[in-house]
């Protein structure tokens, strides 16, 4: 089965959370994904044609900075793989590696990479004739979910009213995208006990400053605190919070597997986070999942995008960790890629194969904003 044609394709779908636009409009938001301030969530999708006639999906991180991940794959990382057989990937893997090594261990190259991986895997489960969940091992498709909001600007009524439209939606787990304690601290005043609480604050403070506030929300029972200092990847400062007694998550800003070996050999975190759109496909996936084990660190993956990635990270978790839900944001898109854009607190795969990610043509069509094909020769 060899590749014939690579199409990259950069979509944004208008959506709604409940959130009210703010001006001005910060720079860094442009770029958050949870940001209050934006109305459309991009996604990087590949497509992966073959001379049998089956298609693999991927999809590559990342928001509004697409721009530049999709330049890698037009002019560097597709050209790598037209022509090459999927039997003899994990060669052609290495050598796509070695070749870009220059350009470091992360950012648009791996992300790249990830969606071409993603697609192999795809096409790999397709030929084999089983949903991916099965050819990875699993038995059962069957997933929960946990809602990732959006930010509400620190406005803890807005907080509140959201959390209780999560739960009321069926979720038994929530994560906010708060940072200051009275936002944060209104949601669990909300929620019932059983309802699980977590907070990504991305990566605001210094480590006098996550100190503080760190300690300050212990009272409030989070499951974990997401991201806490500046820079994300500073394992010593992780390392510091994490003995304050709160959870600390991270690892999607890691610098592929290898940073995330460093995370590990620190101390810094107690759960780690790859994202299957940036660490490197199902591989990268793989490489950091058995890094974990050997340290005895938890993986809950990390995934606020809503194409082939997340599908392909709905089926890594069903077939490693059925145990742990998948992430998924909690919006409420224009349309819809695949049914789990409905937002749904639990999942059957089902028995489609591959990762039975088929988005409509139509839908596809009305919110490309930039695509190209790169073909054999």
């Amino acid at each position: 089965m060899k590749i014939t044609k690579i199409t990259v394709r950069r979509i944004a779908i208008p959506f709604t959370a409940g959130t009210r636009k703010t001006t001005p409009v910060k720079e860094e938001d442009k770029f958050n994904g949870a940001s209050p301030n934006i109305d459309k969530m991009e996604s990087l999708l590949v497509e992966v044609a073959t001379d049998t006639g089956l298609i693999g999906w991927g999809e590559a991180f990342g928001h509004a900075s697409n721009i530049v991940t999709y330049a890698a794959l037009e002019h560097l990382v597709a050209p790598m793989f037209l022509g090459k057989d999927v039997a003899n990937y994990e060669k052609d893997l290495y050598a796509a590696k070695r070749a870009l090594h220059s350009f470091g261990g992360s950012g648009p190259m791996l992300y790249a990479l990830s969606a071409v991986d993603i697609a192999i895997w795809d096409l790999k489960a397709q030929q084999a004739k089983q949903p991916l969940y099965k050819f990875l091992g699993g038995t059962t498709g069957k997933i929960s979910l946990y809602a990732s909001l959006v930010s509400y600007g620190n406005e803890p009524a807005k907080v509140r009213d959201n959390v209780l439209r999560t739960a009321n939606a069926g979720f038994k787990k929530i994560k906010l995208h708060e940072t200051t304690y009275a936002a944060i601290e209104a949601a669990r005043n909300a929620l019932p006990d059983d309802i699980e609480l977590m907070v990504d604050v991305n990566c605001p403070w210094n480590l006098a400053d996550a100190t503080r506030k760190v300690t300050e929300l212990k009272s409030l029972n989070l499951s974990w605190i997401e991201e806490p200092v500046w820079p994300p990847e500073n394992c010593a400062q992780l390392a510091a919070i994490r003995q304050i007694g709160v959870p600390i998550s991270a690892g999607e800003n890691a610098s592929g597997p290898e940073g995330f070996e460093q995370l590990f050999t620190t101390g810094a975190i107690d759960i780690a986070q790859p994202s299957v759109s940036k660490i490197g496909g199902i591989t990268g996936m793989y490489d950091v999942c058995k890094r974990a084990e050997y340290h005895q660190v938890k993986v809950v993956p990390h995934c606020f995008y809503y194409g082939a990635g997340m599908v392909a990270t709905a089926h890594f978790i069903a077939a490693n960790m059925p145990e742990t839900s998948l992430e998924i944001p909690f919006i409420e898109l224009g349309d819809h890629l695949h049914p789990l854009n409905e937002c749904p607190a639990t999942y059957d795969l089902g028995d489609a194969f591959g990762l039975g990610f088929s988005p409509e043509p139509r839908i596809l069509e009305k919110y490309t904003i930039a695509r190209c094909i790169i073909r054999s020769k």
